[in-house]
């Protein structure tokens, strides 16, 4: 039975608010007052550092994704109300519904590193050469211990702009959203700590981790509170995530004549040729209507009028395309398991064709491009080097790092100045995630070295792109 009223709730960890809406206002205030949103301004979508403003960032990315997310959702409400919203729970929840899917759209990329996708790659290729050799070296002289050791490296070698997402949400930012907000971001459903299975029945949506060992007991909690079994999504996720893909079909082709890499005749040939060598038609005959049409104006105004046409009739196909799998499939979606993303559901269709298209022409004629690859490297450099720079943290007893975070001298000279350099926002919730361990547990030192990781790489993923470049900059002498 689909009742939305299970879903969408007021529970929220503090300071509940009994009515609905003027819950799932609070929210929309906190999310857009919230400097993790703010910092996306200055975190790249494809091209780093960039200074044209005109180019995309995070923030205009997760604009654009909330206005999509905001069609979708009304559009699946029209086409429930013709079966009566009454009998899905819905009725006198529109707002909230349209609302919720709009604000996980807003939130969904807060959790991305500095230097974009990239730089996630990274961050998991230093840990795995710089801190299992770490984790290796503590004593498990127990089962239980050994077992924890070996979720706490699958955990810390996944780090993932998803479930970072959830824990800037719930501990560094403590934004105290309501948890039907919160649920909803959780795009993946497998915890960082557990093994990824292919032929697990819902391998879709455990493909990438989705919270860490650090936010389990959380998650659980408003897992349980919402009636929403283990390792299954909340339906509104499949909206955000059909939102995302379909923002991202035209932005790095527009982009891309922006900076210069692609020229407007040339992105249509690509699109044209790559339509034509896949017996594509539907975008075919999109792109032609409208490139006739644009080459009737002015020069300046042709690349404009080309994308803003094309991204209208196709971003409005596909809105209806994906509001009918929803639909559709209405009770798997609501329960969480439907193991697919909707706009890859039914890879038959010409909307499916059409996507594949766009995203073969991204890889082969952007993504792989000399001065991308360039970016992509001074941020692997920058990284890499951060990283390097804050290791000393990371190889301290326990007992020194919490001399270091009462503020007591150690023999590690460098560690007493890279600790003032920290976050105190994550400092506290390094010291409450320690604080609920014994310590005389034998799990302690394990724990609290893995907390400490944890902590680290909030402080260095938290960065901008430009305050990531001044850092480094600043700690390797540099003018």
């Amino acid at each position: 039975m689909i009742d939305y009223r299970k879903k969408l709730t007021s529970s929220r960890e503090f300071y509940p608010i009994d009515d609905l809406d003027v819950s799932f206002e609070s929210d929309r205030g906190r999310i857009l007052s919230s400097s993790a949103l703010r910092r996306l301004q200055k975190r790249t979508q494809v091209f780093a550092l960039e200074l044209n403003a005109s180019i995309r960032t995070r923030l205009t990315h997760s604009l654009e994704v909330g206005q999509n997310a905001r069609f979708i959702a009304n559009i699946i409400l029209n086409k429930l109300r013709q079966k009566g919203l009454d009998s899905f729970g819905l009725e006198n929840l529109e707002n909230a519904f349209v609302s919720l899917s709009e604000m996980t759209s807003l939130l969904h990329d807060i959790g991305n590193p500095p230097f974009g996708h990239f730089a996630e790659q990274t961050i998991n290729d230093w840990i795995k050469k710089n801190l299992l050799p770490i984790l290796d070296s503590f004593d498990t002289s127990t089962k239980e211990l050994e077992e924890l050791k070996n979720s706490l490296k699958r955990d810390i070698c996944d780090y993932d702009g998803n479930a970072q997402a959830i824990r800037i949400i719930g501990k560094l930012q403590r934004l105290n959203l309501s948890y039907s907000q919160v649920l909803a971001v959780l795009k993946y459903t497998r915890g960082a700590y557990e093994e990824y299975k292919k032929e697990d029945k819902l391998s879709y949506l455990k493909k990438k981790p989705g919270f860490y060992y650090s936010e389990k007991d959380y998650i659980e909690k408003i897992q349980k509170e919402l009636d929403v079994e283990p390792a299954h999504r909340f339906p509104l996720t499949y909206i955000m995530e059909a939102a995302d893909d379909i923002s991202y079909l035209t932005a790095d082709l527009e982009d891309s004549v922006q900076k210069g890499i692609l020229g407007f005749d040339e992105v249509y040939n690509l699109i044209k040729n790559e339509c034509e060598k896949n017996d594509e038609t539907f975008l075919l005959n999109i792109i032609n209507k409208y490139y006739e049409k644009s080459k009737q104006d002015d020069e300046p105004y042709q690349f404009n009028m080309f994308f803003t046409l094309t991204r209208a009739e196709l971003v409005k196909a596909l809105v209806f395309h994906v509001s009918d799998i929803f639909v559709d499939n209405h009770q798997a979606v609501f329960d969480g398991s439907f193991n697919s993303a909707l706009l890859e559901y039914d890879k038959n269709s010409q909307y499916y064709k059409a996507i594949k298209v766009l995203q073969n022409i991204s890889v082969k004629h952007i993504y792989q491009d000399d001065y991308v690859q360039q970016l992509e490297l001074q941020g692997y450099t920058i990284i890499n080097a951060l990283f390097d720079k804050y290791k000393p943290l990371l190889e301290l007893s326990s007992k020194d790092f919490r001399k270091l975070i009462k503020k007591e001298k150690i023999d590690c000279f460098i560690s007493m100045r890279l600790v003032k350099r920290l976050s105190s926002k994550q400092i506290v919730a390094y010291r409450h995630d320690i604080e609920k361990i014994d310590i005389k547990d034998e799990k302690y030192e394990l724990l609290e070295w893995y907390y400490r990781v944890r902590l680290i790489i909030d402080y260095i993923s938290g960065m901008t792109d430009d305050y990531a470049l001044e850092e480094y900059k600043v700690l390797n002498a540099l003018k």
